[in-house]
């Protein structure tokens, strides 16, 4: 008896301390993983550099935005991938530098001798097929430009967005808004007019779509929210507020101008208070910057009239420092030190691949960007040799370049013109051209302009030849 007894205490012993283990190996070694990181990306239209209170802005408010900064990483020495929206979009969507770009000026020449819009390759990935693949759930709201308007497999829905609102001029529709685009939901298969008498503005409009998107949002993917907005942009004309800075007794454009940076500010607000709301925030990475320079645009308005670029030089379609150096900030709570400065030198080539680094897939081939996560985490960033923009703008030597070469600026205004060279470090502004004391230099940038490049028949090197009259 004395035995058995003693063989039964010992079996429970077993018995438990097997469980013991079996609890410790199950909390060891957890079957749930963590979700990835929601992906927020909102774009401004012609936005300066200095056009934010936190990147120096005395007179626009943008209380928000400047208190978000101060809990991010602020980019001082980030650039938009053109001077102009479509191709720095294109930069943006595909990883890929302007000077290699499918797409180099808001029109190009088209296989009938005209010119018009140009569209993404289909065997170029975009941001949203690259994220729709690592297993997001992706949305695009706002201006697109990436597409042929009549061919509707180009729009951003068929280019890996699964929820998509943009705006379009398209002539497959006769559904016209006096005051500008049609919205497009998911291609064509539905649209909306907007009502201006109904919103402050359009971009208060997208808002409210996009906090629509989120509150049907029911599947546990993470998502990559891509907010594309209109302001400031020169060519809103016609806004519902009509008494925000109405007391300053500036002229009409002047006043819409800055209307529309102070409600974007409260747009952006009002989704990360929704995102919060949800119990994403802590979980979300928030990119900010602007696809180019400050405008000079709609009736009136000089970008000077509220020192949209601070002391750079240039503006919207200048490659100078003023039309392609950006604001650009980075949020994400627990891993960006709050506060923080990067004087790293980035480009809109760069989003993909960090982004690819971020979700744990690899870039695409096609990107010649390069990851800014060790930048944002605090580790040692790799750099680039140099950054180049070129593209065909409107104006006197439309087809321009610039090359960003460690502390020197090289431009050039037309193909067969003098190189200009700049120090950077010395000359922010850009206005001692110090070309002529180093042929050396001028030599070598020549040739990255003439070599670092492709040419893609919808640019021929040194600008668009079409004829305008051709059927």
């Amino acid at each position: 008896m004395k035995k058995y007894i003693i063989y039964l205490i010992l079996v429970n012993v077993l018995i438990v301390g097997c469980k013991q283990k079996s609890q410790v190996a199950i909390k060891e070694t957890p079957t749930v993983s963590k979700k990835q990181p929601n992906v927020l990306f909102l774009l401004a239209d012609d936005l300066g550099y200095g056009e934010l209170g936190a990147y120096g802005q005395k007179t626009i408010k943008t209380p928000f935005l400047d208190s978000l900064i101060g809990q991010s990483m602020k980019f001082t020495n980030f650039y938009a991938g053109s001077a102009v929206c479509s191709p720095s979009r294109a930069v943006l969507m595909t990883g890929k530098s302007s000077s290699i770009n499918t797409i180099r000026g808001n029109n190009g020449l088209l296989p009938n001798g005209r010119g018009g819009r140009i569209a993404l390759r289909k065997d170029e990935i975009t941001l949203g097929e690259m994220m729709t693949n690592a297993g997001y759930e992706t949305a695009f709201v706002g201006k697109w430009h990436l597409g042929d308007p009549d061919d509707v497999s180009t729009w951003a829905h068929d280019r890996g967005f699964s929820y998509a609102v943009q705006e379009q001029w398209s002539n497959k529709s006769n559904k016209r808004n006096f005051d500008g685009p049609m919205e497009y939901i998911n291609g064509m298969k539905d649209s909306i007019n907007f009502d201006w008498t109904k919103w402050q503005s359009h971009d208060e409009y997208r808002t409210d779509l996009a906090l629509k998107y989120l509150d049907k949002k029911e599947n546990d993917k993470p998502f990559f929210l891509f907010m594309s907005y209109r302001a400031p942009h020169g060519a809103e004309k016609v806004i519902g507020n009509q008494t925000l800075y109405a007391e300053k007794g500036w002229k009409e454009p002047h006043r819409i101008h800055a209307t529309q940076i102070t409600l974007l500010d409260s747009y952006v607000d009002r989704l990360l208070k929704k995102i919060d709301a949800m119990g994403e925030l802590d979980n979300t990475i928030i990119f900010f910057t602007s696809d180019n320079g400050p405008h000079s645009e709609g009736n009136g308005h000089n970008h000077e009239f509220f020192e949209s670029n601070g002391v750079l030089n240039g503006f919207k379609r200048d490659v100078y420092e003023g039309g392609i150096r950006v604001p650009f900030f980075a949020y994400w709570k627990g891993k960006i030190i709050p506060g923080s400065v990067s004087q790293h030198m980035g480009s809109g080539q760069d989003f993909m691949p960090t982004l690819a680094e971020i979700v744990g897939i690899e870039t695409p081939e096609q990107s010649n960007g390069i990851s800014f996560l060790p930048a944002l985490i605090g580790k040692e960033q790799p750099k680039h040799d140099y950054l180049n923009v070129e593209g065909y703008f409107s104006g006197k030597n439309a087809f321009r370049q610039s090359i960003r070469y460690g502390d020197l600026k090289g431009v050039r205004y037309g193909a067969d013109n003098p190189v200009e060279i700049y120090d950077l470090s010395k000359d922010i502004a850009e206005e001692h051209n110090i070309a002529d004391k180093h042929p050396e230099l001028v030599a070598k940038i020549e040739k990255f302009f003439k070599e670092e490049r492709t040419n893609p028949p919808s640019y021929p090197y040194g600008g668009l030849h079409y004829n305008k009259n051709k059927k």
